[in-house]
């Protein structure tokens, strides 16, 4: 019997209407919608579900309506009586935070309010406007590295910053150096390099302003050891204890997003089963081009949780509940 691993997603996952179904449906989601509201001190419901869509898209409002959409499709399983447990969690990126909550490693509400922070924090180390960040397609990993450290020098660098699945890795750092390492990548073979619509460079050294103002909103928040397992982005490893989660999570901000290392780390541990809990569908594609072999399950509405509650009350669902 294989084990089951709860995966959330992070920025990017994010549209107009996410949430809006649970909502309508739910009392207990409505409350915890306007619990939200209220901590960041504007209408975060209505920001998910009518837009603007470019305001969605800014950091500091994306981190937090992804995060409080995830812990809503979360929590409404529970209220529609599909009883799973985990045995692991993980989340890319900003939703690594949420896997920490579904672990019961930290509070949605200390965690709305900390990547609230973390989103301004990194809005304000992007507003110089030196960096950038471009997904290289089929090129692999060691030779796209090499070219990224032979590319750099101390005014100008660039990185690894997503490691998402075989093929497609996301470097990040400073536009001349982006630019440099696009053009030899193609040279060399890469499939295609793609400019990534995002407010900054992202997981890389050019985030450390943001790492430094984060610990401070990390050590006030309350951290406490967590019940399962959570695989931390960092190392690909698995972390419970509660100073060793707030330590990863800084180190996140400026270091690579360790994703297909993540996925492969838990099949080896015996999961045979993920359920991406949150918007959209990216971790479920990235999981089937890592591993098809996998089972995969996505919940992001009403329709899909009805989905899956068909599932198991079919014994279609690959372990017994």
């Amino acid at each position: 019997m294989g084990k089951i691993a709860f995966v959330f997603p992070g920025q990017g996952s994010q549209f107009v209407g996410m949430g809006k179904d649970l909502y309508d449906n739910f009392p207990e989601i409505r409350n915890l919608y306007e619990e939200a509201n209220d901590m960041v001190g504007f209408s975060l419901s209505n920001l998910c579900f009518y837009g603007p869509e470019e305001q969605l898209r800014q950091t500091c409002n994306t981190q937090p309506a992804l995060l409080i959409t995830s812990i809503a499709i979360l929590k409404s399983m529970e209220l529609m009586g599909i009883d799973i447990q985990a045995d692991f969690a993980a989340g890319h990126s900003l939703g690594e935070y949420t896997a920490i909550v579904a672990a019961d490693g930290l509070t949605y509400q200390s965690a709305i309010s900390l990547v609230r922070k973390r989103g301004q924090y990194m809005e304000q180390a992007a507003a110089n406007g030196v960096g950038k960040m471009s997904a290289v397609l089929g090129m692999d990993r060691s030779i796209l590295e090499k070219m990224c450290k032979d590319v750099s020098n101390s005014n100008s660098f660039v990185q690894l910053a997503n490691m998402n699945c075989p093929g497609q890795i996301i470097i990040s750092g400073h536009k001349e150096a982006i630019d440099k390492v696009s053009e030899i990548a193609k040279e060399q073979g890469a499939k295609r390099v793609i400019a990534l619509d995002v407010s900054g460079p992202f997981h890389s050294k050019l985030m450390q302003p943001a790492r430094d103002d984060l610990r401070y909103a990390i050590d006030e928040a309350k951290f406490v050891d967590t019940t399962i397992p959570v695989i931390s982005n960092v190392n690909a490893q698995e972390v419970i204890n509660s100073e060793q989660i707030k330590q990863l999570l800084l180190e996140q901000l400026t270091s690579a997003v360790l994703w297909e290392d993540s996925i492969m780390y838990l099949i080896d541990q015996g999961v045979d089963t993920f359920i991406e809990i949150g918007p959209g569908k990216v971790l479920t594609g990235l999981i089937k081009k890592i591993d098809r072999n996998s089972i995969v399950y996505n919940v992001h509405d009403l329709d899909s949780l009805t989905n899956l509650q068909k599932a198991i009350a079919d014994k279609e669902y690959i372990r017994q509940i």
